[in-house]
């Protein structure tokens, strides 16, 4: 049986080839990658994999069995690449999809969310054996802006006191990880997120425990938080994306509850503590 992993070289890729190679051969995973030169390093076969060229991607599916489709990168192009990848594993004869979602796709207010409704759809209407998995907000895109805010000398966003219950992105990777080597999986919708939430206060309350300096949290207008963004040299369309996605971690959009990652994983997921010290 092989895996196929699409973005394999990517952020959330890159672990899942990791965890992967720990449950099964090196041999039965491929590595689907723009570039297979760079996937070198994963250890297993790459094929070339580009989303948006539609009429290769059948044949480079051939021979695989499971596929983890993680979303790709390219927000605004996702429902067009993803829908090519499905269509391409129905003619490969793919036996099961494992789709890579937004925690509560079908509910949630951030712009995200509809190309992800958009791919369930498209894979419901095809027909193949596909699971789902919601993930929630990776602690990283959250701490990725810690030496920012050391040296601006405060946390700032759009989330008010909304509650994340992130994880690191090591727990999704090893959960997906897990579910796609297990066929008891097949079919089922997991809203996936971190055991603990927090506050964007509690986070900067938290670096700053760790950092022995006081760094507050700056709860700023949606425009405000984008504008500095901007600043900082992120793309306009971006910035005010990522602002965006604050305002509807204010509404809870990124609050779960429920600790089905952790119940996948058979452990608790990452504490905020541990991935603030790592990203120290």
């Amino acid at each position: 049986m092989k895996i196929g992993v699409t973005g394999a070289t990517g952020q959330l890729g890159n672990f899942v080839v990791a965890e992967l190679k720990k449950r099964v051969a090196s041999e039965d995973i491929v590595a689907l990658v723009r570039t297979p030169e760079k996937a070198a390093e994963l250890g297993v076969e790459a094929r070339e994999f580009n989303y948006d060229k539609s009429a290769t991607l059948t044949e480079s599916l051939k021979g695989i069995d499971h596929l983890l489709l993680i979303s790709g990168s390219e927000v605004g192009k996702r429902k067009e690449q993803h829908t090519n990848v499905i269509n391409a594993a129905k003619e490969a004869g793919i036996q099961w999809i494992v789709y890579t979602s937004l925690l509560h796709a079908d509910q949630s207010s951030l712009s995200l969310a509809e190309e992800h409704l958009a791919t369930e759809a498209a894979l419901k209407e095809s027909g193949l054996t596909h699971t789902i998995l919601r993930n929630g907000w990776y602690t990283e895109n959250y701490t990725g802006s810690i030496a920012g805010a050391l040296q601006a000398g405060a946390f700032v966003g759009s989330a008010g006191e909304g509650k994340v219950s992130s994880a690191a992105r090591i727990d999704f990777a090893e959960a997906a990880a897990i579910v796609i080597t297990d066929t008891s999986y097949k079919g089922k919708v997991f809203e996936l997120a971190g055991d603990e939430y927090y506050t964007l206060s509690d986070l900067a309350a938290e670096i700053s425990k760790q950092t022995g300096k006081d760094i507050p949290y700056n709860n700023l207008p949606e425009k405000d938080y984008a504008e500095i963004l901007k600043s900082v040299g992120l793309p306009e369309g971006l910035a005010y994306a990522i602002a965006g996605w604050d305002v509807g971690a204010s509404k809870d959009d990124l609050y779960d509850d429920s600790k089905q990652l952790s119940k996948i994983l058979g452990r608790k997921t990452t504490p905020l503590s541990e991935s603030v010290k790592a990203a120290l």
